[in-house]
């Protein structure tokens, strides 16, 4: 599974190899067609159950699915900024301040 890549894109990706259809991953997981299309097309956030019912589906661990939408929720809010890189490093300082402040406690 390719992290840099979209979490719809990923999502898109593993139907297609698993040739699966929209509507046959929408019916095994009980949703829409079209929220399942709008997932993949980035348009629309997944589901906390969402995302664990396809980590079974595609028999995927759902840390790495979880990580592959919490990205693209931090790399979207970024995208524009001339220093998304620094601020990605700062951020990565901040929470392991955070944590081991949050430990200490």
């Amino acid at each position: 599974m390719q992290l840099e890549k979209s979490f719809g894109e990923t999502i898109r990706d593993l139907r297609i190899e698993n040739h699966l259809t929209l509507r046959e991953v929408a019916k095994h997981l009980q949703i829409d067609t079209s929220m399942l299309g709008k997932i993949e097309k980035n348009n629309r956030n997944p589901s906390k159950q969402f995302i664990k019912d396809i980590s079974n589906l595609f028999g995927i661990e759902e840390k790495l699915l979880i990580v592959a939408h919490l990205s693209d929720t931090v790399a979207y809010s970024i995208l524009d900024e001339e220093l998304a890189s620094e601020v990605l490093q700062v951020a990565e300082e901040k929470i392991n301040y955070y944590i081991k402040n949050k430990a200490n406690k």
